[in-house]
């Protein structure tokens, strides 16, 4: 680790793991294409988890799933919901609002998680997103507030991994270590994506996000995501921004204060 090099093998059995997991079943060929591996390399992950008990294959068929096992491997996290707790009613208003959904996500590895979303609540969605639901940090508008506020230490150890994985294209990399701009992000209190194409709607929306503190310190990311063709990004800049700043602001202000509640 002192050269921060991944295994990856490793990575690729995680991978497939969260594929199969995240979709219910999968057959081998699918394995393989959401893991971005070889067929041969899939089949070799697949016989591993099955013979820890993490998967099991679906009677009278070819294709796999996760066992109660894998269950086992959240037993020593607790979740803490304070986050959950005090932005729910703030993000439902904001989308009862202004119509547009809006979610709450926090970094996990090199991705960002959804907690919660209005997506339920919002007439102007195609799709709706659960808990759960993950983005890539450099390619969302959470992603990007994530990164920018994070201690350097963090942030540096972040992309040193992502340089060195054998999993991320190297120029796709470069690109979007550049359109990071931190010192922007952190001057304007805001990020954008002018396009997600990692959602279930790809190309079709565009999104704004802003920073949740916990006493100070960084704890989350709130996005409102809109329609590509109902406004340029802009535009969703000038009508949104100023009113999600504040609503984050009275998020964090929840936040520590329900923290302070709980200790």
């Amino acid at each position: 680790m002192e050269k921060g090099v991944p295994i990856r093998s490793i990575t690729r059995s995680i991978a497939a793991l969260r594929a199969i997991n995240r979709a219910g079943s999968l057959n081998m060929m699918e394995i393989a294409k959401a893991s971005e591996v070889p067929y041969a390399t899939a089949c070799r992950i697949v016989q591993t988890l099955l013979y820890e008990g993490l998967i099991e294959q679906e009677p009278a068929r070819k294709r796999y799933r996760a066992t109660m096992l894998v269950q086992t491997l959240a037993t020593g996290y607790q979740q803490d919901d304070a986050l959950v707790r005090a932005a729910r009613p703030h993000i439902v208003e904001l989308t009862r609002r202004f119509g547009w959904p809006v979610s709450i996500a926090v970094r996990v590895g090199r991705e960002m998680m959804l907690r919660d979303s209005t997506h339920s609540n919002a007439s102007l969605t195609f799709e709706h997103y659960y808990p759960g639901f993950t983005l890539p940090i450099l390619d969302s508008a959470s992603g990007k507030v994530s990164m920018a506020f994070a201690p350097d230490e963090e942030r540096e150890m972040i992309l040193r991994f992502m340089r060195v994985s054998q999993d991320i294209d190297l120029n796709y990399l470069a690109t979007a270590e550049v359109g990071l701009d931190v010192e922007r992000i952190r001057a304007d209190g805001y990020a954008v994506q002018g396009r997600n194409y990692h959602n279930l709607t790809p190309g079709k929306t565009s999104s704004i996000a802003v920073p949740i503190f916990r006493h100070g310190r960084f704890e989350g990311a709130m996005t409102l995501a809109f329609f590509v063709a109902a406004m340029k990004l802009s535009e969703g800049i000038n009508l949104y921004l100023a009113d999600m700043k504040a609503t984050a602001d009275a998020i964090s202000h929840a936040l520590s204060n329900e923290v302070m509640g709980h200790a």
